[in-house]
């Protein structure tokens, strides 16, 4: 017993020394790369921008989002800075902060016609053409994101929602170690059906912090969400 202590004891000092996000205070600096309000690709980077549904009970705010135009590609990617993931919250080396990208594409009218999303990896893709504002379900604790209207059997097998809802109850051990170092829920305490209940819309456009026109958005993105962010894959 006085072994386990000491192991569970290790553990809790290893949490507490865990990183912490530091986010750049909004308007602490100018944003390089980033767009007057009177360039066109500003309007329509606010119009293609996409509605988030999230799960009623997720725990970690939205914290930026920059809107970044592809110069000769008609595709926009929204890059998106949850405030923390999940899993791992306690691990020394970790990126405290959760960064996941949105792509939209759009016609010569400017009218979405496909989206892609980054799926844990993988880019999960969907025709838009005719549907309107792009939608995003948003998965809890993790925010992998999903084009509305996913069929779950299209999702990488190691890498689907109920494989995911089952992590959140075996990796419990995990997301209690995470609260040493931040705030965060203790378990997802409900069932798969809830898991899956993507029901709270969260607007875009109204909160973009930043667009800028580049093959390559690193700049910007480092001015906005900090030194450290995940920097995933920048286009489909």
């Amino acid at each position: 017993m006085r072994f386990l202590h000491l192991i569970l004891g290790a553990c809790i000092l290893l949490a507490s020394c865990g990183p912490h996000a530091h986010i750049p205070p909004r308007g602490a600096s100018p944003i390089p790369g980033a767009l007057s309000i009177a360039d066109s690709a500003v309007s329509l980077a606010r119009g293609l921008a996409p509605v988030l549904y999230l799960q009623p009970d997720e725990a970690f705010p939205l914290s930026r989002v920059v809107a970044i135009v592809h110069p000769t590609r008609h595709i926009i990617a929204y890059h998106l800075l949850w405030r923390d993931d999940v899993h791992g919250a306690w691990l020394p080396f970790t990126v405290p902060t959760d960064e996941e990208v949105v792509w939209i594409g759009y016609d010569t009218t400017g009218a979405p016609t496909d989206i892609w999303t980054y799926w844990h990896g993988h880019i999960l893709h969907t025709d838009w053409k005719g549907k309107g504002t792009p939608a995003i379900d948003v998965q809890w604790g993790k925010h992998g994101s999903m084009p509305q209207g996913v069929a779950e059997g299209d999702l990488p097998k190691l890498q689907s929602l109920n494989l995911f809802y089952a992590f959140t109850i075996i990796g419990a051990p995990d997301i209690w170690l995470g609260n040493a170092v931040r705030k965060g829920p203790w378990c997802f305490c409900h069932s798969y059906r809830r898991y899956r209940a993507f029901t709270v819309p969260l607007l875009t456009g109204p909160r973009l912090d930043a667009v800028a026109r580049s093959a390559d958005g690193r700049e910007t993105l480092r001015a906005v969400f900090g030194q450290k962010f995940s920097n995933k894959v920048h286009w489909p």
